[in-house]
């Protein structure tokens, strides 16, 4: 009995030795791109122009099935009805094509998609590594990742979008935020800020609160009446 649980501890130890040898990026890319999640979730989005003075927000439910697609609907917004319409609104409506035209593969971080540079750790400790997409296309970031050094799971994405989503905005800078929740990858946060001729500089903020993953309840969110128009 006793040689077996030595057997398992000698085990235990040259697997970890041979992992020492994996890179962080080694290991995301092992990882390999994870199933499309099911899910329903509270989103709050708000946006801000600065140069006009102009500000809108929206509180939206949206979940995701493989049979019926990505839906939202919206249960409260104010502010500004031209940020609501142009901006949030059509945040989710393009959302809702990008699923309705089975796209979401184009952006997973692939070798198809991507080259990779490991860089220097970030100071939160995670391993960063530069990203560089294989073409032009709006869904596909030219920043870096971050990940964590122990398993390769994504953290953290920065960068600018590699094509600009229209001739008046020039640029647009993006940070997407995952966490694990009931053992499930999710988004919880996307920021942005976008350069748009006129305009000049518009923030973006989206978050996320679930309230199921895969069937499975995680929360319970409840919707915030606090804000006003």
């Amino acid at each position: 009995m006793h040689s077996h649980a030595a057997a398992a501890v000698v085990v235990a130890l040259l697997s970890a030795a041979a992992q020492s040898g994996v890179s962080p990026l080694q290991r995301f890319l092992a990882r390999g791109e994870e199933p499309v999640v099911e899910y329903r979730a509270l989103r709050r989005l708000e946006a801000h122009n600065p140069k006009f003075n102009q500000n809108g927000w929206m509180t939206a439910w949206t979940e995701y099935d493989r049979a019926r697609g990505f839906r939202f609907g919206i249960v409260d917004e104010g502010g500004s009805s031209y940020i609501r319409t142009k901006v949030l609104r059509a945040a989710l409506e393009g959302e809702q094509k990008i699923w309705a035209d089975h796209e979401p593969q184009k952006a997973s971080f692939t070798d198809q998609n991507y080259t990779f540079d490991p860089g220097a750790p970030a100071p939160d400790g995670l391993a960063t590594v530069a990203v560089k997409p294989r073409r032009k296309d709006i869904l596909l970031v030219d920043g870096a990742i971050f990940v964590q050094p122990s398993d390769g799971d994504l953290a953290r994405i920065e960068g600018r979008l590699s094509k600009a989503p229209s001739f008046w905005t020039r640029r647009v800078d993006v940070v997407r935020r995952y966490e694990r929740i009931a053992g499930v990858r999710v988004p919880v946060s996307i920021e942005s800020v976008a350069h748009v001729l006129i305009a000049g500089r518009s923030t973006f903020r989206m978050t996320y609160e679930y309230e199921t993953i895969n069937g499975q309840r995680v929360g319970s969110p409840a919707v915030d009446r606090a804000q006003t128009n």
